[in-house]
């Protein structure tokens, strides 16, 4: 009887374990797939609101929180490539098409019609990504004669200007990757940190620099040297003292080895690379709180859970971009094939 007893409760404790691990574990529901557009850009307004852009001309966007998705094609521009999106509610939205020529539209009426505030026609203009902070929006493009194209917009983008005329320096073999939108990012100024526009590049070289103060660069220790490799995302931690870069080689993304680093502010920049590195290349990556992070990219998708020390994969699933809502705890990713899905906690 005791041998059945002891049994009995060695039973009952592993079911209670594992419930608990199925409620913590997290899981990604897939809301839809199938279609032939590359999504890149993600805009997470609230729990309920969404909006994706991608290739074919192609937006879409969500009022219930991915059970219904609206497709939308901007007239005209049906072959263009929208590579990033910044939404700032289920009416307004701007998209960044990156070049051919260069161009970034707004909609005020829920996408039944688009006008354009920015077009550049300059030969070699390529944007690569666009981040929203209130009314303020700021853009980042590739290097002509080798100097970054950067500018700025103080009214939700109805309005732009190129605050550096000479553009921002970059070394031979030096560019950002259009992969997700997401590899610049505004900081706010506050009593302990200062302003600072962060964005990181890959190639040849990869550097994290302030577009405010470019004397303020600092070369990463990932993966780089080949046109493939560097960084291709950062966030900052909701409170500003960390910020976490991911990338890679996209050309070889099962390689783990210099595919992230944690960064932490203060007078001086410090880095500090993960314990156990996310699996395999990663285009986007967002914190979901100071200590919880999400990364995904062609090779599937990461959970850290202690400030990106270590990382755990999720899902061998393929997307370009995650975000997690500007109000609320939803958190949308979006790919390949028109894929887009949710993170779910059991």
């Amino acid at each position: 009887m005791k041998s059945y007893l002891k049994i009995f409760l060695v039973a009952i404790l592993a079911h209670c374990c594992f419930g608990v691990a199925a409620q913590t574990h997290p899981g990604i529901e897939v809301l839809t797939q199938g279609n032939k557009i590359s999504i890149r850009g993600l805009s997470v307004v609230s729990d309920q609101i969404f909006w994706v852009s991608g290739s074919n001309g192609m937006v879409g966007k969500s009022i219930d929180g991915g059970k219904n998705i609206q497709w939308m094609q901007v007239p005209g521009l049906e072959k263009r490539d929208f590579r990033d999106i910044e939404a700032y509610s289920d009416q307004v939205a701007i998209i960044m098409a990156i070049a051919e020529p260069a161009m970034i539209l707004k909609t005020k009426d829920g996408g039944n019609s688009w006008y354009t505030v920015f077009n550049d026609s300059t030969k070699g203009m390529f944007l690569d990504a666009m981040h929203a902070k209130g009314k303020n929006i700021q853009v980042v493009g590739d290097p002509i004669n080798g100097k970054a194209f950067f500018a700025t917009s103080n009214n939700e983008g109805e309005t732009w200007e190129n605050q550096l005329k000479d553009g921002i320096p970059l070394q031979e073999g030096e560019a950002f990757f259009a992969s997700s939108g997401t590899n610049l990012q505004i900081v706010s100024s506050d009593k302990q940190f200062k302003s600072a526009t962060w964005m990181v590049t890959g190639g040849k070289a990869s550097r994290i620099i302030n577009a405010r103060d470019q004397r303020d660069s600092y070369a990463l220790p990932l993966l780089q040297g080949k046109e493939s490799t560097g960084a291709n995302s950062i966030d900052i931690s909701p409170s500003g003292k960390f910020a976490f870069i991911v990338g890679g080689d996209f050309a070889r993304d099962t390689v783990r080895e210099g595919n992230a680093v944690k960064v932490e502010f203060g007078k001086s920049i410090h880095f500090t690379q993960p314990v156990i590195p996310p699996h395999g290349y990663k285009s986007s990556v967002n914190y979901l709180n100071e200590n919880t992070l999400i990364s995904c990219g062609t090779s599937g998708v990461d959970i850290s859970r202690d400030g990106g020390m270590h990382w755990n994969n999720i899902s061998k699933l393929s997307f370009h971009v995650v975000q997690k809502a500007k109000k609320g705890n939803a958190v949308f990713l979006a790919g390949g094939g028109g894929r887009i899905a949710r993170l779910l906690f059991e």
